[in-house]
């Protein structure tokens, strides 16, 4: 009998090319690129192909994608309808999970998948590929507006993913800067091994479930704190703290208690996250473009991450992803609880390069159990109990 590894820790499931990680050292690659490299030349759109297809495209190629991208960024009548009569108060996770599943009933093409062997149709997957990642922005930026008894902003067709996501949730063209900052987030969110909601997605890809539900599957996995909805609340534990002077005591008081401290720690990586690091740089631009002034909250980031160093360092405990995504995000004027969704906007590159990786080769999964129940009884009847 094998042994039981709680949570399936360290126990190899699938092969894959798509990224990887050396969490001693702090790497992270994308096809053999490392992260840094992309985040400071690539956008969104070349990293999504990159992975998708295993190579930097061709200039050609890369503007072709773009495009695709562009003329599927509107979101068809119907869709927006059914989401005006979602509650308001709905969280934008259950609004994505929910209008990205509907999709497969208004953009069918679902031929494809009958067998281990009928998903050799190239068309057929870039095109559900283009269609979920171009609709993915669009849909978390709508319901900003839906929920608040708004109609949405459309789309504009000249604008990158980056730039279109945060026009549409504000209805002005972006700054520059802060357009290249979302651009980098979603770069930076893109990928992840194999991580919880990526385990997800080939699961359900592994069933020839149609890519629509593949990833309603993984934002459903998604949506759990102790995955991607720790970045909306370290926003909330800094406004808690309230000032850098408050820290010491504040993260002295959680450990005596073994409280959770919000984006500290990951179970890949022994140093810091280097998607933390690259976060770190961008809003410390972000401090300098505005004159040195930013938001309270990362003057009393810092501080905790300097005191969190002292206390958890020797545990090999820094700051993750989640750590400073959420103050840039505060910055960009986008609510706290759409800050996984934005996750998800980035993730969906990831999981649809896995998905394409599953389905090339694939065996559905159907792990074993260790059995820990009772021996076989005899039945009481009603009236003997």
């Amino acid at each position: 009998m094998s042994d039981f590894l709680p949570g399936l820790e360290g126990v190899p499931a699938t092969k894959s090319a798509i990224s990887f990680i050396d969490g001693e050292k702090g790497i992270l690659s994308y096809r053999g690129y490392p992260l840094e490299t992309l985040a400071e030349n690539s956008t969104f759109e070349e990293t999504t192909l990159l992975l998708l297809d295993g190579e930097l495209p061709t200039k050609k190629a890369l503007n072709d994608f773009s495009q695709q991208l562009k003329d599927n960024y509107r979101i068809k009548y119907h869709i927006r309808q059914m989401m005006r009569h979602f509650p308001h108060t709905g969280h934008p996770m259950d609004m994505l999970q929910t209008a990205v599943s509907s999709l497969g009933m208004f953009y069918p093409g679902t031929e494809c998948l009958t067998d281990a062997n009928s998903c050799e149709d190239l068309d057929y997957v870039r095109n559900m590929t283009v269609n979920i990642i171009a609709q993915m922005a669009p849909l978390v930026a709508m319901w900003e507006h839906i929920r608040n008894g708004w109609d949405p902003v459309n789309p504009k067709h000249d604008l990158s993913v980056a730039e279109n996501l945060l026009y549409m949730f504000n209805g002005e063209e972006p700054d520059p800067l802060m357009a290249k900052i979302m651009d980098v987030c979603l770069i930076l969110h893109a990928e992840h091994t194999l991580n919880a909601s990526t385990f997800a997605a080939l699961v359900a890809g592994s069933t020839l479930a149609t890519p629509y539900s593949v990833i309603s599957a993984a934002i459903g996995t998604l949506s759990g704190p102790l995955h991607g909805g720790a970045n909306q609340r370290v926003v909330g534990m800094l406004q808690e703290i309230g000032s850098p002077k408050n820290v010491e005591s504040w993260v002295d008081e959680k450990l005596k208690n073994k409280e959770v401290i919000w984006g500290m720690g990951h179970r890949e990586y022994k140093v810091k996250d280097p998607r933390a690091t690259i976060l770190h740089k961008l809003v410390e631009q972000l401090v300098a473009e505005r004159g040195g002034h930013l938001d309270d909250m990362f003057d009393t980031a810092l501080k905790l991450e300097e005191v969190c160093a002292d206390r958890l360092g020797h545990k090999g405990v820094y700051p993750n992803v989640d750590f400073y995504s959420g103050i840039l995000y505060s910055e960009m004027g986008i609510p706290e609880d759409e800050f996984t969704a934005l996750f998800a906007v980035a993730r969906s590159a990831g999981w649809l390069a896995h998905w394409r990786e599953q389905i090339s080769d694939n065996r559905i999964y159907r792990p074993t159990q260790i059995y820990v129940g009772s021996d076989m009884r005899d039945y009481t009847p009603i009236e003997e109990r």
